[in-house]
């Protein structure tokens, strides 16, 4: 009678725990004080149950499953649980009485403590493994000391009272086992229903006949309705128009029908008042254990945005394709490792030898290869090392503009930009016609030049272009130190050449004289220039005053030679007057002036001695 007693009890308890579990899964709105409150409410009620279908032993003297409930109620419910199942064990125990009812009651008081500590050593760990153990030896260590308590006090009840702690023992492992499954569903199914509820995107299951079975909070306001259960029921004919309906419907079905999941399917959603919105949508057929088809699972993102970017970045390539085959330039990017990126045609057409190496993905090395390989470049030999094909590699990046010849005669200016991440942007254009006309007016420069510094008459230098010489020569004097010596020539009685046989004559004259300046300038430094008139003079620089009489002399000859006829002179050919004058390191003429000077003085000299001759100006030294 005794264990039929002791079955019932634990089979009590064991229902009043299950009745919680239960209604737990039931209310899973509750807060947790809320249901700390409510597990403590149980766990009273069922150590009540436990105490009315306790055994009595002796006057006053009772067992049943209490230490049980009360150690699961503190350790599982924490402070809030034993607050309520502790005085309601203790009002139970009073109210039974007899003369084990201060006993009882410090047992139920001590226990209660003992297994509120254990709560807080455990922590989390409590709703694991450990913690279902730890709260079987809890009531084992205490209901074995409260048996040994009471044997020794001569109950006669200690035996009975060991096998009342083995089935309190075994009664805790099972209810300690039971509400940790029970917590771990719990905790997985509020995962599972927070991930369903808060996921960004569009969660939903549907059964055979697609209608909704669960949704997230989202479906759901994307339809109007403000909770979940709201959408239980519905198909797509109730939410949207039915052409767009039955589109959804036979799609569903075909999944269902075919067992093939439909992932990342892109389905454009038209809208009265908009441009309409693109979702992303994957489903898949759900079977139970058994492998029968119950439904299916949804997942639906709203990709609107996404596709109005790539739009948007596709309508931006083919502007930037467009304008690329449009404009005249060649155009191509760099990777900062220097491989292509992408270039126009016009990049390709510029370079026609290594168009076919000029593809995307070929590093800029492997182009310069090539450039050299096929002579490309008139610039570049075509047996360059290595090492300068590295080195040519490497000024891809670096900002600059440059102009190449290529072997057909173009000219092509090559513009490279760096961008923020290492990347470099190459802009190729013709310039051939510009470099022709550069060089065009390059030449006509010269030409300009030319004829602003030679006399237009005799061919030579004129005064313009002789005074600059004489300042330019005499300036590397004060550098190097070498000789500079001038000649100053002088026609004789050329007024009475030109009155005797006019100016046409004179200027044939002129013109024979310059020709002898000329031929004696064998040097590419000497310089026959038209001072002025029938005057005429000769630059010789690095020539001493010796190398400068030689020059005189030579001059002289050239004019005898030529004989030419003059019936006002006493010579009866023409015949001219030099003068010469020269500077160097030890000189005292210090100015360009100085030395004109010097040389119009010999000339004078040489005059004033019976013309036809040479006269040099003695340019005495400062230590003279």
């Amino acid at each position: 009678m005794v264990w039929q007693v002791l079955i019932g009890n634990v089979t009590a308890v064991a229902l009043l725990i299950s009745v919680w579990m239960h209604l737990h899964y039931k209310f899973h709105r509750l807060s947790a004080a809320q249901s700390n409150l409510a597990f403590g409410l149980m766990m009273g009620l069922a150590a009540l149950v436990s105490m009315l279908l306790s055994v009595r032993i002796d006057a006053g003297y009772y067992l049943d499953l209490r230490s049980t409930l009360i150690t699961i109620s503190a350790i599982y419910g924490g402070p809030l649980a034993i607050a309520v199942t502790g005085p309601m064990t203790l009002a139970g125990r009073a109210y039974m009485g007899g003369v084990g009812m201060v006993p009882g009651l410090i047992s139920i008081t001590i226990l209660s403590l003992v297994s509120l500590a254990v709560h807080f050593l455990l922590g989390r760990s409590a709703a694991r493994p450990r913690g279902i153990w730890i709260a079987a030896l809890t009531v084992t260590a205490f209901s074995l000391t409260m048996s040994v308590l009471f044997d020794a006090r001569g109950t006669g009840f200690g035996t009975i009272s060991l096998l009342m702690t083995g089935l309190k023992f075994i009664a805790t492992l099972l209810a300690a086992s039971v509400i940790t499954y029970f917590r771990g569903f719990t905790i997985e199914r509020d995962m599972l229903r927070a991930a369903l509820t808060q996921a960004p995107d569009f969660h939903y299951v549907k059964n055979l006949d697609s209608a909704f079975v669960v949704t997230n909070l989202n479906v759901a306001r994307q339809h109007g309705r403000m909770r979940s259960s709201e959408m239980v029921g519905l198909t797509d004919f109730e939410l949207y128009p039915r052409d767009i309906a039955q589109k959804y419907f036979d799609r569903e079905q075909a999944i269902m029908d075919t067992g093939e999941p439909l992932v990342d399917f892109e389905d454009y959603l038209p809208e009265e008042n908009g441009p309409g919105r693109w979702f992303l949508i994957s489903k898949v057929p759900l079977r139970n254990r058994h492998g029968d088809l119950i439904g299916l699972a949804g997942v639906t993102r709203d990709i609107t945005e996404r596709k109005r970017l790539e739009q948007e970045l596709l309508d931006s390539r083919n502007l930037l394709s467009q304008a690329m085959a449009e404009m005249s330039d060649g155009l191509a990017m760099f990777n900062p490792q220097g491989r292509l990126l992408f270039c126009n045609e016009q990049y390709r057409a510029a370079f026609p030898r290594s168009a076919y190496a000029r593809q995307p993905g070929v590093h800029i090395a492997d182009i310069v290869r090539a450039v050299v390989r096929n002579a490309e470049r008139i610039d570049v030999d075509t047996d360059v090392s290595e090492e300068w094909i590295q080195a040519a590699a490497q000024q891809l990046f670096l900002e600059r503009d440059t102009e190449i010849p290529m072997f057909d005669g173009r000219w092509l200016s090559l513009r490279t930009r760096l961008a923020a991440d290492g990347s470099a942007l190459v802009v190729v254009s013709d310039v051939t016609a510009m470099k022709q006309s550069e060089e065009h007016l390059k030449k006509l420069a010269e030409d300009m030049r030319g004829l602003a510094e030679t006399d237009a008459l005799t061919g030579i230098a004129n005064r313009r272009a002789f005074d600059n010489a004489v300042a330019r020569e005499f300036s590397g004097i004060t550098r190097n130190g070498s000789p500079l010596s001038l000649l100053l020539i002088d026609i004789d009685h050329f007024k009475a050449f030109n009155d005797t046989y006019g100016h046409i004559e004179g200027d044939r004259c002129l013109q024979q004289i310059s020709a002898c300046l000329t031929a004696v300038c064998k040097r590419p430094s000497d310089l026959a220039a038209r001072y002025g008139g029938e005057e005429f003079a000769i630059l010789l620089p690095g020539l001493d005053a010796d190398g400068a009489m030689h020059v005189a002399e030579a001059l002289r000859a050239q004019l005898h030679g030529r004989a030419i006829p003059h019936r006002a002179s006493a010579k009866s050919v023409v015949t001219a007057s030099i003068g010469v004058a020269n500077v160097g390191a030890t000189s005292f003429l210090s100015t360009p002036s100085e030395l004109i000077q010097a040389a119009d003085r010999a000339l004078y000299d040489a005059k004033t001695g019976g013309r036809d001759r040479i006269a040099v100006f003695p340019a005495p030294t400062r230590a003279a």
